[in-house]
C-alpha cells in the first residue's frame, strides 16, 4: 500500500499521468518557482488546500492580498468554472468539487486579522540587529544591552523597553566599557535612530504582549482539517526587512520549541515562505548559515518549509539542495544571465528522456509546471510536465465583510486583540529615575533648609522675617522649577524619540539598582 499524498496535477499526452506530493516526505521541504504571472499563487493555494484536507495546519503569507479566497468555496458562477471543470476532467481529478477551508487571519498591524506579536527578548539580538541593519559594533552594544537586562531581571518586551534600556546603557557606559569593551555614545545613538525608523514603518506593533503562542498556528478544526493561517502581507511588503525577519523569527521559534518527531506520516505544520529572495538579499553569511541549519534540522520536528520565489537562483545552493519537492513554473530567458539561471534550474532535476527539461521550463504555460516530487525512500522523482489542478476554494480575495466574519468567529477571537502593558524595563527604569529624582530633590531641600536656619541664627531675630520670606519664596520657585524639570523628564521618558534631554538631566540617576 502506497503512502497518502496530495494530488498536484497530471494531464497525460506529453504530461505526467498523476503527480502527488507524498505526505510522508512533505516535511523534506519544497520549492515553488516561476516568473510573475505563471501561476505560483494558485499552486500555493492548491497545496494549502491539500495539506488542510489531510489534517495538516499551514502557515502562509498573502503577499498580493488574493489568498483570502481559501476561506470561501469556489462557485459555478465563477467565470473560470468551465475551464476548471475541463482541466479537472483532463487530469483525472474525478472527485473535484468546490469547498471552503478553515482559515485564521493574522496581521502584524491588526487591521486584516488577529494581531501577531512577539517580545523583543524573544526575538533576540541577532534578529533585531538584522531588522535594524546594524553594524558589527552596534550589534555588540545590543548584545551588551540584552546581557544587562538578563543580569538585572529587566523584562524587555516592547520597543520602549529597549529604548529605556539603551538610555541606561548610555548612562553606565564607562562601567560597561570596563567589563565588555568600548560602548560608544555614537553607536547607541545610531541604534536609537534605527529604532525610530522601524517605529515609523509600523514595526513597534510587532513587539509586545500577548505574544503569539505557537499552538495557535498549529490547530486542526473540529472536522480534523488543518487550519490555514494566512498572514496579511500586502502592507507588510512595504517593509521587506520586517517581513523577512518576522518569518525567520517564527521559523526559529518552531525550531526551538517543537519536540523531535523523526519522520512522521504527515507534517505537524507546513510553512510557506513567499518572496523568499527577501530572506537572503544582503544577508550576512552567519544568518544564511543559520537558515540553512534550521532548514536541515526542522524537518525532524515535523515542519515542512516551502520557499516561493521567482527564480531558484534566489535561494542559496546549500538550502536549494534540501528542497526535495519542486514545482517549477515558466522561467523567461531574455538575457545571458537569464539563460544561465534557466540552465542551472534545469540541471537540478532528474532528467526525463521524453523531453528537454530546459526547453520545458521555458515553454510551460500559465497553470502548467515542471514538477519533481520525492518518491519511495525520499528519492527525487523524474521530472514531469504537469497541468496543475484547479483550486476548490474561491480564486481571488473575499470581501472585507466576509473577512471580518471569519475573524470574529475564529477559535482565537479576542485572545490577542487587546495589548497588555505589564511592568517591564521601561517602567522599572522610570521608577528608579523618579525615585532618584525625588531623593535628589529632598536632599536639596533639606540642605537649603539647613542653610536658611544657619543664616537665621547668625543674623539674629531682628532680620528673621524678611530672611525666611526670601528663603521660602526661593524654595517655592526652585520647587516649581524642579517640578517642571520632572515633568520634562517624564514626558521625555514616555516619548520614543531623541534622548539628549534625558541624558542631560538624569545624569547618573539610572545608575544603581
Amino acid at each position: 500500500m502506497g503512502m497518502a499524498g496530495i494530488f498536484v496535477g497530471g494531464g497525460g499526452e506529453g504530461y505526467s499521468d498523476r503527480q502527488e506530493l507524498t505526505l510522508g516526505y512533505a516535511n523534506r521541504h519544497g520549492l515553488i518557482a516561476g516568473a510573475t504571472g505563471t501561476g505560483k499563487t494558485v499552486t500555493l493555494q492548491i497545496l494549502a488546500e491539500g495539506f488542510s484536507a489531510a489534517g495538516v495546519p499551514v502557515f502562509l503569507s498573502d503577499v498580493k492580498g488574493d489568498l483570502s479566497g481559501i476561506a470561501k468555496s469556489g462557485s459555478a458562477e465563477f467565470k473560470l468554472h468551465d475551464a476548471f471543470t475541463t482541466r479537472a476532467q483532463k487530469i483525472g481529478f474525478d472527485d473535484y468539487r468546490y469547498d471552503a477551508f478553515p482559515v485564521t487571519f493574522w496581521d502584524l498591524f491588526g487591521d486584516q486579522g488577529h494581531p501577531v506579536r512577539t517580545t523583543v527578548a524573544e526575538m533576540g539580538p541577532l534578529l533585531i540587529s538584522r531588522l535594524l541593519e546594524l553594524t558589527e559594533a552596534q550589534e555588540g552594544i545590543l548584545n551588551i544591552a540584552f546581557r544587562v537586562a538578563d543580569e538585572q531581571g529587566l523584562p524587555v518586551l516592547d520597543l520602549k523597553d529597549l529604548q529605556a534600556l539603551l538610555v541606561w546603557v548610555g548612562e553606565n557606559r564607562e562601567d560597561l566599557s570596563l567589563r565588555y569593551g568600548n560602548v560608544s555614545v555614537a553607536s547607541i545613538g545610531a541604534i536609537q535612530r534605527r529604532l525610530l525608523v522601524l517605529e515609523n514603518e509600523g514595526g513597534a506593533k510587532l513587539f509586545g504582549e500577548p505574544a503569539l503562542e505557537l499552538a495557535d498556528i498549529m490547530r486542526t478544526d473540529v472536522d480534523g482539517r488543518g487550519r490555514i493561517n494566512i498572514l496579511a502581507a500586502d502592507k507588510l511588503m512595504a517593509s521587506p526587512r520586517l517581513y523577512a525577519t518576522f518569518l525567520l523569527w517564527l521559523l526559529s521559534e518552531l525550531f526551538e520549541e517543537l519536540p523531535e518527531v523523526g519522520d512522521p506520516d504527515k507534517p505537524k505544520l507546513v510553512f510557506f515562505f513567499d518572496e523568499a529572495h527577501l530572506l537572503f538579499e544582503d544577508a550576512p553569511k552567519a544568518l544564511v548559515d543559520k537558515v540553512e541549519q534550521v532548514a536541515r534540522l526542522i524537518r525532524s520536528k515535523g515542519v515542512g518549509v516551502y520557499f516561493i520565489t521567482q527564480n531558484p537562483a534566489d535561494v542559496p545552493e546549500d538550502i536549494l539542495g534540501q528542497l526535495g519537492n519542486r514545482i517549477q513554473h515558466a522561467l523567461r530567458a531574455f538575457t545571458a544571465r537569464d539563460k544561465k539561471n534557466l540552465r542551472a534550474a534545469a540541471d537540478t532535476y532528474r532528467p526525463n528522456p521524453r523531453f528537454d527539461t530546459e526547453e520545458a521550463i521555458r515553454e510551460v504555460g500559465v497553470g502548467e509546471a515542471v514538477t519533481s516530487m520525492l518518491m519511495k525512500k525520499g528519492v527525487p522523482g523524474i521530472v514531469e510536465r504537469t497541468l496543475i489542478r484547479p483550486p476548490s476554494s474561491q480564486l481571488g480575495p473575499i470581501t472585507k465583510g466576509e473577512r471580518a466574519d471569519v475573524i470574529a468567529t475564529s477559535p482565537i477571537a479576542g485572545k490577542y486583540e487587546a495589548l497588555k502593558d505589564r511592568e517591564s524595563a521601561y517602567e522599572v527604569l522610570k521608577a528608579r529615575a523618579d525615585k532618584a529624582a525625588a531623593e535628589a530633590e529632598a536632599a536639596e531641600q533639606k540642605e537649603e533648609e539647613q542653610e536658611a536656619a544657619m543664616r537665621e541664627y547668625n543674623a539674629g531675630r531682628r532680620y528673621s522675617g524678611s530672611r525666611v520670606g526670601r528663603s521660602t519664596s526661593r524654595r517655592t520657585r526652585q520647587t516649581t522649577i524642579g517640578g517642571a524639570i520632572g515633568q520634562a523628564v517624564i514626558k521625555e521618558l514616555k516619548g520614543t524619540t531623541g534622548r539628549r534631554i534625558v541624558r542631560g538631566i538624569l545624569g547618573g540617576m539610572f545608575k544603581g539598582r
